[in-house]
């Protein structure tokens, strides 16, 4: 990839100018990091797994009719993608207590929530990537008010495709982060779908296959992540 102008360099991944200018080139890198930075390691091919496992989950929502930026893949740890304007939101879905919303609520980890609780976060690092409600995300003019209800009933409607996919695959979507940008004037799911921005638990045992093993030193951390690809691919 040396011979590409690197645009970007995040925690996960790199970005690179595409083969059009409506084109970039996302490739995805073995480094973690949990708590806005704060930790900080590798994991062995997870960039690989993040890359596959995100291209898979973009076709099946493309599938769905959930517009993407997916448009294939260069290598095993690359993907390409539209070239979006991208919302300054994450938006968090949660289909069980866990994480920080355990941490707010002191509801106990695991309990299922009886609707899906969608959260939108201010994507700044700066600022720790804080919590924010409808009024916060006027105040900073972030996004209107039909934008922010879009990104909640696009959010809601990509939960019910991957919470089924994932449970056809005997794991339980516990909740997950998205990030959308704009194609022109049409919005479409960017970043990435992988166990660095999902939380998933195998459903006979519970036990956890993502990130969170990496966050609380677990271990099998690769091991978690592969099996998480093994079933994806399924």
């Amino acid at each position: 990839m040396s011979q590409r102008a690197l645009l970007y360099e995040g925690k996960a991944k790199k970005v690179y100018v595409g083969d059009r200018p409506d084109e970039l080139w996302v490739e995805f890198k073995d480094d973690a990091t949990a708590f806005n930075g704060q930790k900080r390691g590798q994991i062995a091919d997870k960039g690989i797994v993040n890359s596959q496992v995100s291209a898979r989950l973009f076709t099946v929502l493309e599938q769905a009719g959930v517009p993407t930026h997916y448009l294939g893949t260069v290598d095993e740890r690359t993907l390409r993608v539209r070239r979006l304007r991208m919302i300054p939101l994450e938006v968090v879905v949660r289909n069980r207590v866990a994480g920080s919303l355990h941490q707010r609520t002191g509801l106990a980890e695991g309990t299922a929530l009886k609707e899906p609780v969608v959260e939108l976060y201010y994507k700044n690092d700066a600022l720790g990537d804080p919590l924010l409600n409808d009024d916060h995300v006027r105040a900073l003019e972030l996004a209107p008010p039909a934008v922010v209800e879009a990104l909640r009933s696009e959010a809601r409607r990509i939960n019910q495709v991957l919470s089924r996919f994932f449970a056809d695959r005997g794991l339980i979507l516990v909740d997950f982060k998205l990030e959308f940008g704009w194609d022109q004037d049409r919005l479409c799911l960017g970043d990435e779908i992988s166990p660095d921005t999902c939380r998933l638990w195998d459903q006979a045992t519970l036990e956890k296959l993502d990130k969170d093993r990496f966050r609380r030193d677990l271990g099998g951390v690769a091991e978690a992540y592969r099996q998480v690809l093994a079933r994806v691919m399924q």
